[in-house]
């Protein structure tokens, strides 16, 4: 998908104030690590997550959301008549229906005529929702189209730990498929897109390119969905290394793709974001395809794997810290279990992000 008339108008993103140290999580861990025989520190060596972030107990998506969204329409000083469509793109939502989005559309008070729904698709569903604005822009339905996404990671890690210091019968080998799990972190981001007739900054959005390879969907997945019946505890199990090396090879599949839709050689990318997962998989995937790591950023030292929030937040970040600049042209590298990969070429002009600890 080649794109004429889209610019990716604004950023934001929300963090959690509280943060939770990987050293932390193993002294909860144990019984586990002494019974097993497990050096403390192993976490971090592993997945060069030295920590992550949590939001406040009972705290819903759509709280979060509400305060990303606003801040990336303040970011553009666009009217919210203008907003076209609204979705909802995080694993984590309110409630099984109605629409996360549906309560997120309320309290920014969008108007009626709002496409207003959630995309759910692991860890890139922010970057399907800013694919499918992007989509509506250019086929002129809409002339604005909001995404946004907030990731909690509170549960999950407890769940685990819980689980992993319960069962007995685990061995080395066996806790392996949960301890993925505790790299997930917390953040919340926003994109917002606009037709570049209506654009203040021009940072134009120039292509996506999507593969999938389903054949690895078993990899990392989630316990059954049981919020039907109440007292659900959110559960993980991930084969890490087969997801690793298969994920790279369609992503390098994808990504030759990517370059050859956009008449690009590697040397034409100034910058890029990659899926923030871990520190092995960042190496791999970056020697693989043939990128200078110097010209990436990272986010997950210190925010952990943040699902669907993560590239956008990444990128803001980025922004802010100077790493991304104008006339930068950017590649955003996503690779999500199913598995799914998807990749967008931003071409940068100027830069509008907001962002920062919830207030």
């Amino acid at each position: 998908m080649v794109y004429n008339h889209v610019c990716l108008e604004s950023l934001a993103y929300t963090l959690p104030e509280e943060i939770v140290s990987s050293d932390e999580l193993e002294c909860r861990l144990e019984p586990l690590y002494s019974r097993l025989r497990l050096p403390m520190g192993r976490l971090e060596l592993m997945t060069g997550i030295r920590e992550r972030r949590f939001w406040k107990p009972g705290t819903m998506p759509s709280e979060i959301s509400v305060v990303s969204a606003r801040r990336a329409l303040e970011a553009a000083e666009i009217d919210r008549h203008e907003i076209g469509a609204l979705i909802h793109g995080s694993v984590c939502r309110d409630f099984l229906e109605p629409a996360t989005s549906c309560g997120v559309h309320h309290r920014l008070e969008l108007p009626r005529g709002c496409a207003t729904y959630d995309v759910s698709n692991a860890c890139l569903g922010v970057l399907n929702g800013m694919v499918q604005v992007a989509n509506m822009i250019e086929l002129g339905q809409i002339r604005a189209g909001l995404v946004v996404g907030t990731e909690g990671s509170r549960e999950l890690i407890a769940t685990t730990i819980e689980m992993l210091n319960a069962n007995q019968s685990l061995t080395r080998e066996s806790v392996k498929p949960a301890m993925a799990s505790l790299t997930i972190g917390s953040a919340s981001a926003a994109a917002l897109l606009v037709h570049r007739d209506l654009s203040r900054t021009g940072n134009r959005l120039l292509s996506a390119t999507i593969r999938c390879n389903s054949a690895g969907h078993e990899l990392c997945h989630s316990g059954r969905d049981e919020a039907a019946v109440g007292g659900m505890k959110p559960t993980m199990q991930t084969d890490a290394e087969t997801l690793m090396h298969e994920g790279v090879a369609i992503g390098r599949e994808t990504f030759d793709h990517f370059l050859t839709e956009l008449g690009w050689s590697i040397s034409d990318i100034n910058k890029t974001a990659c899926h923030q997962v871990g520190a092995p998989q960042r190496k791999l995937m970056l020697e693989t395809f043939g990128i200078n790591p110097a010209i990436d950023f990272i986010t997950f030292p210190w925010l952990g794997n943040t699902g669907a929030a993560a590239m956008p937040t990444t990128l803001a970040v980025g922004i802010e810290r100077g790493h991304y600049q104008s006339s930068d042209r950017v590649a955003l590298l996503g690779i999500g279990s199913g598995i799914n990969v998807l990749m967008l070429a931003l071409e940068l002009n100027k830069l509008a992000v907001a962002g920062g600890a919830i207030e």
